[in-house]
């Protein structure tokens, strides 16, 4: 659902700015990161493989209160929080073959510069007002809670454990003053209500700018249908600020002076965060030379932008985004395309079974080339929930891509190499069967357009399909046995290798590794959209090695399993109680007793790769060797540790953690960077019993 020209009918090359939701700064990549970054890829892709200039932008969202928590608890400043981060996720991200021409971070100058700007022709204009509010108030923790980390009962559905701020099962956006049976998820103590003043803007003040751009050619149906009911409600001014503390942008002209005595105050993550989109490709333009950030973003520009985002967040994107551009005196998106959830195997993501994967773990049993297209082919243009079904998975991927797609080029190239040197025959054996799979291309180009993955991957399979039968009739192993039907044989695989062919262009936004192996093995350089016109002929190809094996679901078994040990591994034992965590339950003498305490030296320390706060020690116990992964990282370098005497739980059950077996815990006290561990009296060996 867009007013931009279709790609195969444009009479210029088109010039397109396209982003996808930023992850938060806080969480690893999970398959639910990798649906929304699949889908955009492969449409930027698409476009690029049409001759359509089009840059893909993301960042990190790193600001809010949860990072300055983390900070707090790891001892470590946010900026380090953000520089590590960012580099596992952008490995993550290009593991799955997702590739930006910038992956940025909205805590840079750059946002700053057009948050502010932003902000101050909102003042200008008279659309930002203070109002007292009553905000949700941690007592134990002394913060006032953003709505992330407010849970309760939604007030309109009345799913449970929602954010505090729109809930998940119906898609609704209330005030977290309206949740039933508020809790901190802080403390998990109830929130009390506290006088606070704050900054709103007057979303209102858009509502005539917003029902225009709110169109059917532009947004899909459900979109503006959802859009009009919010419309219908009456738009609600926005709270643009929070106070201290909190990790952020300062608002210019809060604190003593203004309005507001209460010190202060910094800008909303839902602010700078859609706006990091204009300050990544700020970035971008400074970077590349002929890049001008007015000719995409000045109103009125013949360029396009499009926002591909989850249904979560629409509320955010297609009201206040539009109203901040509209203010900020930019153009308005092209269109913002919205997709579902992901669900596995029918259900949502769950920790508790190992569905809830997180992409470096998927990476490490599986490559990433079948699960774009497992994505894809379940993608439509509309907001439904998009199904893995882990079965079905490898089902598919092996009856469709092994079983059909590489095979005809496994079928054909022997007998071209065997019988004529590598060389095509100068004319295909049935011309008409090339003519109607290569005219399949505009339609096929119009379901990339629309977003109708689903559709197009239909239309290319059915083309597999006939590829094979068409070789299943002309039986070139039986032709070659003939040594007068040379040329036959030639022009019968000539034909099967250039429907070949036409898939690799077809399928290249999806399976970009596949197909550039695939290019080297036709030896045709890389293939635009246009050489679907026209067949290969008279040219020489390589030899064909393997261009894709089957799956095994022992594999995605072990992901499962891998995941769960991944949640385990969050969940292990923590060797001081969390922050607001008292240990209350009494226990006897006699339960103490079997606990068996040892002296162990470290041997050896390492980082752990892809674990934020573990460290792997190899122990010697004297009469036997343990490895543990310790949550230590924070507090000691691995090169330190080494030839140290420490206190090991040496009968705790071993527990399978996706870095490895974790035997035993040592002990410690404190967390974060003021960890200790515990060290056994002077003279001890290794293997003594601590008493």
């Amino acid at each position: 659902m867009s007013d931009a020209p279709s790609t195969t009918t444009a009479s210029k090359p088109r010039r397109i700015l396209v982003s996808s939701a930023l992850p938060y700064i806080n969480g690893a990549i999970h398959l639910g990161h990798i649906v929304e970054a699949i889908q955009t890829d492969i449409w930027v892709r698409f476009q690029r493989q049409c001759g359509n200039e089009c840059y893909y932008v993301c960042a990190d969202d790193t600001h809010g209160t949860a990072t300055l928590l983390r900070s707090q608890r790891e001892g470590i400043a946010p900026e380090e929080i953000i520089r590590s981060t960012s580099e596992e996720h952008q490995r993550d991200y290009k593991g799955f073959g997702v590739e930006f021409d910038i992956f940025y971070t909205t805590h840079s100058e750059e946002n700053r510069e057009l948050v502010e700007g932003i902000y101050e022709k909102l003042v200008a204009g008279n659309h930002v007002h203070w109002k007292s509010v009553r905000q949700f108030f941690d007592p134990e923790k002394e913060i006032f809670l953003a709505d992330r980390f407010i849970k309760g009962t939604c007030p309109k559905c009345k799913s449970e454990d929602q954010n505090g701020d729109s809930c998940d099962n119906c898609g609704g956006t209330y005030s977290p003053a309206d949740l039933i049976n508020p809790r901190s998820a802080l403390s998990g103590a109830t929130p009390v209500e506290r006088e606070s003043d704050h900054l709103f803007v007057k979303l209102s003040d858009f509502e005539e700018t917003l029902r225009e751009w709110v169109s059917p050619d532009r947004l899909q149906p459900e979109v503006v249908n959802k859009l009009n009911e919010w419309f219908s409600e009456g738009l609600r001014d926005w709270d643009v600020s929070r106070d201290a503390p909190y990790f952020g942008f300062e608002i210019p002209g809060t604190g003593e002076g203004s309005e507001s005595e209460q010190g202060t105050k910094y800008f909303y993550v839902w602010v700078d965060a859609p706006v990091g989109y204009l300050a990544a490709f700020t970035k971008l333009c400074n970077e590349t030379e002929g890049l001008e950030f007015d000719d995409f973003l000045k109103p009125g520009s013949d360029t396009e932008m499009y926002h591909f985002i989850g249904k979560d967040i629409l509320y955010f994107h297609c009201l206040f985004w539009p109203a901040l551009l509209h203010a900020g005196g930019f153009r308005l998106p092209t269109s913002v395309p919205v997709h579902g959830f992901l669900t596995v195997d029918g259900t949502k993501m769950s920790k508790s079974r190992g569905t809830f994967v997180q992409a470096s773990t998927f990476l490490q049993y599986l490559p990433a080339e079948p699960l774009r297209y497992y994505f894809a082919a379940k993608f439509g243009s509309g907001l439904g929930d998009i199904d893995l079904n882990l079965q079905d998975f490898v089902q598919r991927v092996n009856s469709d891509l092994v079983g059909k797609v590489v095979n005809i080029a496994s079928r054909c190239a022997g007998f071209l190499h065997r019988l004529h040197d590598g060389q095509l025959a100068t004319e295909l054996h049935q011309p008409e069967l090339f003519d109607t799979a290569s005219s399949a291309a505009d339609h096929i180009a119009e379901l990339f357009e629309q977003r109708e993955y689903n559709r197009a991957v239909r239309r290319i399979m059915s083309i597999a399909d006939e590829a094979n039968r068409y070789i299943d009739e002309q039986q070139p192993w039986q032709l070659a046995k003939d040594e007068t039907k040379a040329a036959e044989v030639q022009a019968v695989c000539t034909t099967g290798i250039n429907l070949f062919r036409l898939l690799m262009i077809y399928l290249k936004p999806i399976l970009p590794n596949l197909v550039v192996d695939a290019e080297e093995f036709l030896g045709t350089g890389s293939l635009s959209w246009a050489d679907a016109a026209t067949p290969l002929l008279g040219t020489n190809i390589n030899k064909y090695t393997a261009l894709m094996t089957r799956l095994d679901l022992k594999a995605v078994d072990a992901v499962i399993e891998a995941s769960k040990a991944d949640q385990a591994a969050a969940a292990a034992p923590v060797l001081a109680p969390p922050a607001g965590i008292e240990l209350e339950d009494e226990i006897t003498i006699d339960q103490f007793t079997p606990v068996d305490l040892r002296v162990a030296r470290i041997e050896q320390a390492n980082h752990v790769e892809g674990a934020g706060k573990l460290l792997q020690l190899h122990l010697d116990l004297g009469e036997e060797k343990r490895q543990v992964f310790a949550g230590i990282k924070a507090a000691y370098a691995p090169e330190d540790l080494v030839d140290t005497l420490v206190v090991l739980v040496a009968n705790l059950a071993p527990r399978k953690m996706r870095f490895g077996v974790s035997e035993g815990m040592v002990l410690a006290s404190g967390e974060g960077a003021d960890v200790k561990l515990v060290r056994p009296q002077a003279g001890s060996v290794p293997g003594d019993r601590v008493r």
